[in-house]
């Protein structure tokens, strides 16, 4: 099972992904965590990656592809991965795509996870860190005992910047502008498999196994 995760952030993706990884044992596959690990593993393109992250450039598409490459070609991913992230552009979405056919290997599904955008500002500009344990809340959805409190140790509760609405409204023009067009793409591709992205984590995962099990309307 190879399965794209799309959507804006604050959609739910990585908990969803979380899940599926419980349940069919395969990996999450976040473009971040393995761009990091390549660099420390000093693999090929991890070396590569490293000149430019050093010298502050953006690491370029054809890096990236490679490194996703390289994570792919892991004995882990043999019985299906879930790509988190990645592709971000149309670019690097055709570049997945000819990567994988060298591979033999294709995308079965693409997800997208739907929500509305002020549903999205409230999830996230809602959540709240403890300084001292890290433990998250979130005011309406999860919110501690006393206000502003942690129930763990009693730390003081934080909104962190990315949290905050006037980044959290850019990083969804963000999406809106790179991402977004992705929908299009993979829907020309007849690979995109639409969801709604609110109701209970559960609804949600049942909505998404519908489609890895051939049961999506």
């Amino acid at each position: 099972m190879n399965l794209i995760l799309l959507g804006p952030p604050g959609a739910g993706k990585g908990t969803q992904a979380k899940l599926l990884i419980k349940r069919f044992q395969i990996p999450q596959i976040s473009t971040g965590d393995i761009l990091r690990a390549a660099v420390s593993e000093m693999t090929p393109m991890g070396v590569k990656a490293k000149g430019y992250m050093e010298s502050g450039a953006l690491v370029p598409d054809e890096v990236v592809v490679g490194i996703v490459r390289e994570r792919l070609e892991k004995n882990d991913c043999l019985n299906g991965f879930i790509l988190d992230g990645f592709p971000r552009t149309v670019a690097q979405a055709d570049a997945l795509k000819h990567m994988l056919v060298c591979m033999n290997m294709s995308i079965e599904h693409v997800v997208s996870m739907a929500v509305d955008k002020e549903e999205l500002l409230q999830r996230i500009t809602g959540r709240r860190t403890c300084r001292l344990c890290g433990k998250g809340y979130h005011v309406v959805f999860d919110p501690p005992s006393v206000s502003g409190r942690c129930d763990e140790c009693s730390g003081e509760l934080f909104q962190r910047d990315d949290d905050q609405e006037e980044t959290m409204r850019k990083r969804l023009d963000v999406y809106e502008d790179q991402t977004a067009p992705l929908i299009t793409y993979y829907e020309n591709e007849s690979l995109l498999r639409s969801i709604a992205g609110v109701g209970s984590i559960d609804d949600i995962q049942q909505r998404i196994l519908s489609i890895i099990q051939g049961t999506h309307g």
